[in-house]
């Protein structure tokens, strides 16, 4: 009962973010068209998985993780409520939305290293990819395949919908949390936030697993980042397609949540994560090149597959290998090397978008993925995972 009161809320979290996130991209092209701009409200949203990542890991080890992960909700549903005003009266600027999409950010460091830490207390440990699959699943639908069309829907008819949407979800989201059942677990005496840093960077493995994460939201968010700018302006589409577009790549990451299980059964987690992550390269570069919006939908299709299953296999190898009383901050550690190069990946994006157009980002990432692989993988073959 409490893991599905967890999935139930990140649904929630997950639906208002795939509603706010699909409008927000659409309201930073209203405010400036310049790839550059766009780029920053992307990096500014990331930037918390930097600068905070670590410190929140301590936070979570030393506390109660649902109350700080629902406390965090409901800063962010204050903070979007107020987006939304600002919004309505005419008042918003790019700063601003910067400035709120780090707010936000913050709040997601909380709960999304909150969420991972908490599931092992719910499940048993022969159970952590099935139960790993269904947030994976909970989450697409909502962020990925429920929420961007509402979000681009709702945008078109009035840009102050998405932020009311967004808010209320957080609210019901922080609603369940807060009254979840709460579980026992032995509370370390010293709380170092350094600690995790340390026994993440004496793991091979899983070092290696989060260098190569930084790599590839790097390259994810460089190529990403201007993807707005690549549906509306080079294939012509308006805000309900770049919406439905989006929802290509969640059917995709459905697909993996469901079928990913079943996969690391067959072949075992290094030839999945291994090919996963060689196909995802290559998807990139197709998107590169993708002559219509089918074509890009299909690719991005492909990549919600391939990412959402590499992402299971690495998320359930770490709450395996992780010591209970250490494993918010080893997350928040592997977070802070995994997505802490994100706002740099979308700064450079739009650089990489306004110097050499909007279609190179995305051979760009597709190098650096492929490369990245080629350096890790024979550290991963070599583990017996």
């Amino acid at each position: 009962m409490a893991f599905w009161k967890l999935c139930w809320a990140t649904g929630c979290t997950s639906f208002g973010t795939g509603v706010f996130t699909t409008a927000v991209p659409l309201l930073a092209v209203s405010l400036s068209p310049d790839p550059r701009h766009v780029a920053l409200v992307s990096a500014a949203a990331y930037l918390p998985w930097l600068l905070l990542s670590l410190p929140v890991g301590a936070l979570l080890d030393r506390g109660d993780r649902l109350r700080l992960m629902w406390r965090a909700q409901a800063v962010q549903a204050a903070v979007v409520t107020s987006l939304g005003v600002l919004t309505a009266s005419g008042h918003l600027t790019l700063p601003v939305l910067a400035l709120a999409a780090f707010a936000l950010g913050s709040g997601d460091v909380v709960v999304g290293n909150g969420t991972q830490a908490v599931v092992p207390d719910f499940v048993a440990p022969h159970r952590l990819h099935r139960a790993n699959s269904t947030q994976q699943a909970v989450t697409t639908i909502g962020q990925q395949f429920a929420g961007p069309p509402l979000g681009s829907a709702l945008f078109a008819v009035a840009a102050v919908l998405p932020f009311g949407v967004h808010a209320a979800a957080l609210g019901a989201s922080a609603a369940l949390l807060a009254s979840s059942p709460r579980t026992t677990r032995p509370i370390p005496a010293r709380v170092a936030m350094t600690d995790g840093l340390r026994w993440l960077a004496r793991h091979r493995l899983l070092r290696t697993l989060a260098l190569l994460l930084g790599a590839n939201t790097f390259a994810g968010q460089l190529a990403n980042s201007t993807l707005v700018l690549l549906a509306t302006q080079a294939l012509h589409l308006d805000a309900t397609g770049y919406g439905l577009l989006l929802t290509a790549a969640a059917l995709g990451s459905v697909l993996a949540a469901t079928t990913t299980p079943r996969l690391l059964r067959r072949f075992g987690p290094t030839p999945v994560l291994a090919t996963a992550l060689a196909l995802n390269a290559a998807a990139f570069a197709g998107i590169a090149v993708s002559p219509n919006a089918t074509v890009l939908a299909a690719l991005l299709a492909g990549t919600g597959f391939l990412t959402t299953t590499w992402t299971v296999v690495t998320v359930s190898l770490r709450q395996q290998l992780v010591p209970a009383a250490l494993l918010g901050r080893v997350t928040s550690s592997y977070k802070a090397l995994g997505w802490g190069l994100m706002p740099l990946g979308a700064l450079a994006g739009g650089l990489v978008a306004h110097e050499l157009g909007l279609r190179a980002p995305y051979l760009v990432a597709a190098a650096v993925r492929l490369a990245a692989l080629l350096l890790a993988l024979p550290v991963v073959r070599r583990q017996d995972t």
